[in-house]
């Protein structure tokens, strides 16, 4: 793993030289990467202390990273995310946004609408690993990301309408476009969060990953204090032996909250993993061919139909003047003669 040298205090950029073989992770040997295929870009909204909460500050270094990315012709998929286990952004920071008037406000809004534009925009995949809550203007990053893949205590939602404004950084479109009108009504007008699971029940994510049975209880105790696993070893039963017994019940709650962190952190660990292995199925494909299809994508869902199909028929035959055409062919029609 490596990372950009900058002066980016609230987001972190690393680049990964991950490569996946028959389901094994292998982590290049000193950070080095001997194809510059398999760069992946690892961008992190860095202020866990508020639940990576955005301010103008944030949002400019955000914009900077992303700059920064884009113009790196080694990355091949962006992957972002929160710092922490809890959050992937909060949303606003509303220490931030409750002093200001509209005319800042709309000056805001069309700073962040420009950012957002610009990820969704960008040639290179935009994968967000949803690890916390997405609420508010962190749900609408989420939405301006080409796949979003959710972590099992994910909470997702357009909560503005609780704090008597409606989403401004693009919800109201955006959620539209991937949920339907219906739900994107539902969700808007409540302001509710929704579960993980249920987000991905409307499509609103494309995965949801989570621990197994069999991963708790062997990640759990691994991850515990001596003392810790001792006192897990009794947590079931210390209730039932000590209702009374105040040190014991304290040492359940300690427990408990200890057990919490860890298995936070392990699913958080998967969650990116999971991440990485998806980054690395696009990377092995044609660079070319999946920027030309992200950009017929996005630009068949504002078009007609024939509009549509007309793009795609020229992008796809100015696709063959391409290297990786050749390349790409050559090596499928060789596979076969094996």
């Amino acid at each position: 793993m490596a990372s950009y040298s900058s002066s980016l205090k609230n987001v972190i950029i690393e680049i990964k030289y991950y490569k996946y073989k028959e389901n094994e992770k292998i982590k290049e040997k000193d950070g080095k990467n001997n194809s510059e295929s398999s760069n992946i870009a690892v961008i992190k909204i860095n202020r866990p202390e508020v639940l990576n909460a955005l301010n103008r500050e944030v949002m400019l270094e955000l914009s900077t990273a992303i700059d920064i990315v884009s113009a790196d012709d080694k990355i091949k998929v962006i992957i972002l995310t929160g710092a922490g286990e809890k959050s992937f952004c909060a949303g606003a920071d509303i220490k931030y946004v409750v002093t200001i008037d509209p005319p800042e406000a709309e000056k805001y809004a069309s700073f962040v609408h420009k950012l957002l534009n610009k990820i969704e925009n960008l040639e290179k995949p935009v994968i967000a690993a949803i690890n916390g809550y997405a609420l508010g203007g962190g749900c609408e990053i989420a939405l301006a990301c080409d796949i979003r893949v959710a972590s099992s205590n994910a909470k997702i939602g357009q909560t503005e309408v609780t704090i008597g404004i409606p989403p401004g950084w693009g919800g109201t479109q955006r959620l539209l476009r991937i949920v339907g009108l219906a739900k994107t009504k539902e969700l808007i007008y409540t302001g509710k969060m929704i579960s993980a699971n249920e987000a991905q029940r409307i499509g609103l994510v494309n995965k949801v990953v989570s621990l197994t049975d069999d991963e708790k209880e062997k990640e759990e105790i691994e991850g515990m204090d001596p003392i810790d696993k001792s006192v897990g070893s009794i947590h079931k039963i210390s209730y039932i032996i000590s209702n009374n017994n105040h040190k014991l019940l304290k040492e359940e709650e300690t427990y408990l909250q200890k057990r919490t962190q860890v298995l936070a952190k392990i699913l958080n660990e998967k969650l990116m993993d999971e991440c990485l292995l998806l980054a690395n199925e696009i990377i092995k494909n044609s660079y070319n061919a999946i920027r030309v299809s992200k950009m017929l994508i996005n630009k068949g869902m504002d078009a007609d139909i024939d509009t549509g199909l007309r793009l795609e028929i020229y992008a796809h035959s100015l696709c063959f003047a391409h290297k990786d055409r050749q390349r790409l062919m050559s090596s499928f029609l060789n596979d076969r003669k094996k």
